[in-house]
């Protein structure tokens, strides 16, 4: 994980490497190829392989370019009229990828590889502000001019299943074998028939610098959950990327597929539940205190407050596609209310833990989400709530469905709706961050409006 420059409890990891030591693999012979990276809106990982004696002679101190449309097109990587920083109009020129050195790693499942994140930039060196790591870095500055850090972990739930990616796709997607025939959650029978492939994602990770915590079955067929170590809030999104990828590419090589989306089917979704809590640049734990009987700080208790107080407008960078607000279901553990409890998982907010480890759980987020806005949310919604001085309501003590409390937006035309006219939203990302954001989910609902579905034609062939 990081390494301690930048801050971190434990020292550098397995599978994390210098520019040194990179560019002793490289004359060695053990490392051919390197992949420059970022994060693209859609949350998926995009750049490019470069040949690692280019990347070492070249790319590491000057960066490489790449088409600026990779943030301006859909999920099928079309490209798409309304944003304002990539059109035909303006050429679709380039922006440089810029590696981050702290980010270095071997990638262990693609022999010769290793890989770097990588900001983006303009020609002339200024940000692309919508870019998802961009828009974090900004809120993680909004926290260092106030003698803050923040640290995160994203637990990811998804599915597996026997069938390859590409039969999965000659079928459509339909009658796939879940990798289990029932309920699975914390089970060990099951579970072991996934064990191989999930002991080489384990692996894998570790060897990619990531801190493997442990793997559990989840709820619906073939769901598991595997979990890693919190880390800086950078560091925990740029981890979550190549994890993502990752385990689907070794879920490739092994035959199977796997999907994180939000709501596979009518059972439990795959969710995405972020873990964050505020410490003081010293590493004082700013959101713990011992003498208050919850333990909370004012601090902490004003972040809560703000989450309460702009989770439905920041609900977008949630919760950002069409799929994601079906797994908002009533009795699903996965939340509808606008509710926060001490360790009540009926809730959006979950309080846990003590001391360091006192923190919030955010647990409306879906497999699908874009974890740098995520996270950038909600430094946004919590500084909202501290500069507010925001006091915070008693906790949900029960069923937060059945509370009477007010309701997460239900559709993502909703939660656009409500982001356009978020003031704290523009304040805190600036306009053209959610114009950009806008258009996406615009672009989006006009790609589903326009879908004629199987539900449709089941009912509609004959019967109507």
């Amino acid at each position: 994980m990081a390494e301690t420059s930048r801050g971190s409890s434990r020292g550098p990891s397995r599978g994390r490497l210098s520019q040194s030591e990179l560019e002793e693999l490289v004359a060695a012979g053990e490392i051919d190829t390197v992949i420059v990276a970022f994060t693209d809106m859609q949350g998926r990982l995009t750049g490019k392989r470069i040949s690692a004696r280019l990347f070492v002679e070249d790319v590491a101190a000057h960066g490489a370019e790449c088409c600026n449309y990779l943030l301006a097109v859909d999920v099928d990587m079309n490209t798409v009229d309304g944003y304002a920083m990539s059109s035909w109009e303006a050429g679709y020129g380039d922006m440089v990828m810029t590696p981050d050195s702290s980010t270095l790693r071997l990638l262990p499942w693609l022999p010769g590889t290793a890989l770097v994140m990588a900001d983006l930039s303009w020609g002339g060196g200024a940000p692309v502000v919508p870019a998802p790591r961009s828009i974090l870095r900004k809120q993680l500055d909004r926290l260092a001019d106030r003698g803050l850090t923040a640290v995160a972990a994203t637990e990811l739930e998804f599915m597996v299943f026997d069938d390859t990616y590409r039969d999965a796709w000659k079928a459509g997607y339909r009658n796939l074998t879940p990798a289990t025939d029932y309920n699975i959650d914390y089970a060990m029978l099951a579970s072991t028939r996934m064990e191989p492939l999930l002991r080489d994602i384990r692996l894998g990770m570790e060897g990619a610098g990531l801190y493997c915590e442990g793997v559990k079955g989840e709820c619906n067929l073939g769901q598991q959950e595997i979990g890693f170590r919190y880390d800086e809030a950078l560091v925990t999104c740029d981890n979550h990327t190549i994890y993502k990828n990752g385990a689907k590419e070794i879920a490739d090589q092994h035959g199977k597929s796997l999907t994180f989306m939000a709501k596979f089917d009518e059972r439990e979704g795959n969710s995405c539940h972020i873990h964050i809590s505020l410490r003081g640049t010293d590493g004082t734990a700013v959101f713990a205190d011992d003498d208050q009987p919850s333990g909370m700080s004012e601090m902490f208790r004003s972040f809560i407050a703000g989450q309460l107080a702009t989770l439905r407008e920041l609900t977008l960078f949630y919760a950002p596609n069409i799929n994601s607000y079906k797994r908002f279901a009533d009795g699903s553990f996965a939340p509808t209310a606008v509710a926060w409890g001490m360790d009540n998982r009926t809730c959006a907010i979950r309080v846990v833990g003590h001391g360091q480890g006192m923190r919030m759980e955010l647990r409306a987020p879906g497999g699908d989400v874009n974890q740098y806005l995520a996270v950038s949310a909600l430094i946004a919604g919590g500084l909202h709530g501290i500069d507010a001085g925001l006091q915070l309501p008693e906790p949900t003590t029960g069923n937060a469905y059945t509370s009477g409390a007010e309701k997460l937006p239900t559709t993502l035309a909703e939660a656009a709706e409500l982001f356009e006219g978020s003031t704290v939203a523009r304040e805190a990302f600036g306009d053209e961050v959610v114009e950009h954001y806008l258009n996406y989910a615009r672009v989006e609902l006009a790609a589903f409006n326009s879908a004629v579905t199987d539900w449709e034609r089941v009912r509609g062939f004959e019967r109507l």
